[in-house]
């Protein structure tokens, strides 16, 4: 009688998460098309319409901003959450390419958990995507758009929660997503509400002013507090309800999808259902 096979142990979880992590990362060097497109984007935004709404789009003073701030200066945290978004859901594209051509297979069939595949998978994304963050604000440097020199290091916990929040989204979303052809409609979908019905733009008061209902979608919407979170971990500070609301969001898309690609139900037991591979 064959013996089981003794349990993982923390060094062997480490080798797959390390694998998966190189897996990505050799991913994203070789979509270097991927890494321009991520970058061009948000200095479209600080660059050219910025530079056309700064003298529209006045900044009052407002928490964190201690002073008048350059349109340029508010709009750098929203951009941040651009990436962020935008990353995430490029990485969970490569799930349903990966789904269609069969190479999810070989990753979901691994001894490990299932969960502790997807987690890992979900930390791969992010740490791609904050590499991603940090080349924008590099460039941003250059252009004058500067945030105080202990910034850089306190907005990196708010870009980690940030972007496994916004990645867990991706992945939940993958989920149901069956042919590669519907995600970029979903994404459309996705992204473009969450990020205009935001702060990241122009300021929530101005938003109320203008719309009471557009200022309570804004409320609702679960970007809007990535945003702010990343504009006070610039400065230093916390903005705890930004804090609780993106941690709950994270724990709920990720939740989700944990469930969504369990094999007993969610996506294995719809695919089989609909007669695909897997």
């Amino acid at each position: 009688m064959a013996l089981p096979a003794p349990p993982f142990g923390i060094r062997d979880y480490l080798v797959c998460l390390k694998g998966i992590l190189i897996r990505e990362g050799l991913r994203f060097l070789n979509q270097r098309e991927r890494f321009v497109s991520s970058l061009v984007r948000p200095l479209l935004w600080l660059f050219i319409f910025a530079a056309g709404f700064r003298q529209v789009l006045g900044v009052s003073i407002i928490p964190p901003y201690k002073t008048y701030v350059l349109y340029e200066v508010y709009i750098t945290p929203g951009l941040c959450g651009m990436i962020l978004l935008f990353s995430g859901m490029q990485s969970s594209l490569s799930m349903v390419y990966d789904r269609e051509m069969g190479n999810m297979r070989t990753l979901l069939v691994s001894p490990f958990p299932r969960w502790f595949l997807l987690v890992s998978k979900l930390l791969a994304g992010v740490a791609v995507s904050i590499a991603q963050v940090y080349v924008f604000l590099a460039v941003a440097w250059f252009w004058g758009v500067k945030a105080p020199p202990i910034g850089y290091l306190t907005v990196l916990p708010a870009l980690f929660l940030a972007g496994l929040m916004l990645g867990a989204l991706g992945l939940f979303l993958s989920s149901w997503i069956k042919q590669l052809e519907n995600f970029a409609g979903v994404m459309n979908f996705v992204i473009f509400p969450m990020y205009f019905a935001s702060p990241a733009l122009y300021p929530l008061w101005r938003i109320q002013e203008a719309s009471p209902l557009l200022y309570k979608i804004c409320l609702a919407n679960p970007f809007t507090y990535v945003v702010e979170l990343i504009r006070f971990a610039f400065y230093g500070q916390t903005d705890w309800v930004s804090l609780a609301v993106v941690a709950g969001f994270t724990a709920l898309f990720l939740a989700g999808a944990i469930i969504a690609y369990d094999p007993a139900r969610g996506l294995m037991v719809r695919k089989q259902d609909m007669g695909g591979n897997g």
